[in-house]
């Protein structure tokens, strides 16, 4: 059997997504679609709208056979320590390819730009350091000094978002050696970072949580699968909540008040001073937003302060998060359907990294972050409910889901 990776976060699960995973299947004649999917906490440094076991029901509806948790340590990184655990999970597991959703929407650019940066390499970091001396944030930089490097040839364009995550794909390919072939699907539609519908069934995620949070309670069913709609009701039915960052202000305020100084500087991206300043800002700030504004700086993205803000909420120290290496430790399996299960069947017998699906077989440092973070996604629910999610992260088997039947086994 062969198989397309898809790295994912399905924060929900729309048609856009339903259009990439049925494209890469189609483009990689794969037989099987593995998704490696962010747990409950996202890159920009989000909590993600319903639990990581909600969204891989969604996967699995939609198509996907395979469903693999990305570590809290690589999900809540920078684009090229998220890119490095997502291919390391998909190379360990076989696939032969890993497709992307990109703006630019033709691979060979992408692999042009890695071979130009790769023989301008000493002199494309020397720019990202003298750029970021100017108070330019780590992103900004790595688009000026790109820029700027002595040469006529600049084909992909690394200002937009997909084209940047994309190209950390095919960047960790070539670190780690993998075996896959890189491919990418245009995005179609939406933008990245549109915040608002239009004519067209595919809208960004980011529309769709605006549009959920609203006081307007705008209908998002043209622009998502019916079972997507469907298990945000029903989550949101049986949790009382959709998740976002203001639910959980007044833990991360509880957090910075109590914790000194010292133990502030230990806290993975916490740096150069920071936190005077949150200490400072997060004492009169009455909601998320406004902290989060008074915050912002020239120097540091919002993504960035949200990614801190979010290891300050979970206690996560520089030490814990440098045990990620370029590989991930470990596969942690949240779901399957019977074309998953042929699929892990008939690779097993090679696989070098764990696979986990149950707790108690198996320990390490990263998974307890992930444990950890799944406890703090469910400390805004009441009790009993709190305890029965905590638990679940230990007593819920991969689901199975028969695609024949259209059932959960």
């Amino acid at each position: 059997m062969k198989a397309v990776g898809l790295v994912v976060e399905y924060n929900p699960f729309h048609n856009g997504h339903l259009y990439h995973l049925e494209a890469s299947k189609t483009a990689s004649g794969a037989d099987a679609v593995i998704a490696v999917m962010s747990g409950n906490f996202l890159q920009r440094g989000e909590p993600a709208l319903v639990s990581k076991w909600a969204r891989t029901k969604m996967a699995l509806k939609q198509g996907a056979d395979l469903v693999i948790e990305l570590p809290y340590a690589y999900a809540t990184q920078k684009a090229e320590t998220f890119a490095d655990g997502a291919i390391s999970i998909l190379e360990a597991l076989g696939c032969s390819s890993v497709c992307f959703g990109s703006e630019n929407g033709e691979i060979s650019p992408f692999l042009e730009t890695a071979e130009l940066l790769n023989s301008h390499h000493a002199e494309y970091q020397q720019l990202v350091k003298q750029f970021m001396k100017e108070g330019m944030s780590y992103p900004s930089a790595q688009t000026s000094a790109f820029l700027s490097l002595e040469t006529d040839s600049r084909p992909l364009d690394l200002s937009l978002p997909n084209n940047i995550l994309g190209f950390q794909y095919v960047r960790a390919i070539q670190k780690q050696k993998a075996s896959m072939r890189p491919l990418t699907i245009k995005r179609t539609a939406a933008g990245y970072h549109d915040e608002d519908f239009n004519s067209s069934p595919i809208a960004s995620a980011t529309s769709i949580r605006k549009a959920l949070f609203s006081d307007e309670q705008k209908d998002i069913s043209p622009f998502v699968p019916s079972s997507t709609n469907e298990l945000l009701r029903e989550y949101e039915s049986e949790h009382g909540v959709l998740h976002h960052w203001e639910n959980y202000f007044n833990l991360l305020k509880y957090t910075v008040c109590t914790m000194s100084m010292e133990e502030m500087r230990q806290i993975y991206e916490v740096e150069e001073g920071l936190e005077n300043r949150v200490k400072s800002v997060i004492m009169h700030a009455e909601s998320f937003k406004e902290f989060m504004e008074q915050l912002k700086t020239k120097r540091y993205t919002w993504t960035r302060l949200q990614r801190m803000c979010l290891h300050l909420l979970t206690r996560t120290t520089k030490d814990q998060m440098q045990q990620a290496g370029g590989r991930a430790p470990y596969l942690r399996l949240l779901g399957m359907s019977d074309a998953g299960r042929s699929y892990l069947n008939s690779v097993k017998k090679n696989l070098e990294t764990p696979l986990v699906s149950v707790l108690s077989s198996f320990s390490h440092p990263l998974l307890d972050l992930d444990i950890k973070a799944s406890a703090v996604h469910a400390m805004i629910l009441p009790e009993p409910l709190r305890s029965h999610c905590i638990k679940r992260e230990y007593s819920t088997r991969p689901f199975q889901y028969d695609r024949e039947k259209g059932c959960f086994l």
